[in-house]
């Protein structure tokens, strides 16, 4: 009996062992499930964000590009301007000379014509302050909201 007890308690052992045994592999099975699903999530989200940050980088040196050519034309456009501006005060020089032996009807015309055109140009520098203040607007808003842009990337996709 003796004999059959150990049989039976080797036997319940060596049971008892390959189901644990048996358990330890299933569990380690959910384990590395686990495991690797998580790798696959970080993953993803890793490639998110990395596909935000590119995105916030060609944005951006997509606007800097812009940004570069405008100036290149404002460098030539002010380059004109200075030019212009050579030739206008030339011509004002000019006139001074010319007022001095011209008729008083002349002097007159000559006077009319410039009042019409300073108030043209009064004009102009108004409706530049305006567009200027706008602009300035435009920029104080981007800045501001600069931060709320940030924190929802999602709208960046």
């Amino acid at each position: 009996m003796k004999a059959q007890t150990i049989a039976a308690a080797v036997g319940a052992a060596l049971i008892f062992g390959a189901g644990w045994a048996a358990n330890g592999w299933r569990l380690g099975q959910d384990i590395a499930q686990i495991q690797l699903t998580h790798t696959q999530e970080l993953a993803a989200r890793d490639a998110g964000t990395f596909a935000v940050a590119q995105a916030i980088d060609t944005k951006y040196q997509g606007a800097l590009n812009a940004s570069i050519q405008e100036q290149a034309r404002l460098a030539g456009a002010a380059a004109v301007a200075t030019r212009n501006a050579g030739r206008l005060r030339e011509q004002l020089s000019e006139g001074d000379r010319r007022i001095a032996t011209a008729s008083a009807t002349a002097v007159r015309d000559y006077a009319t014509t410039a009042n019409q055109l300073l108030g043209h140009c009064s004009q102009r520098y108004t409706e530049l302050a305006a567009k200027a203040d706008g602009h300035a607007l435009d920029a104080r808003v981007c800045r501001a909201a600069w931060p709320a842009n940030l924190l929802n990337m999602e709208k960046l996709q």
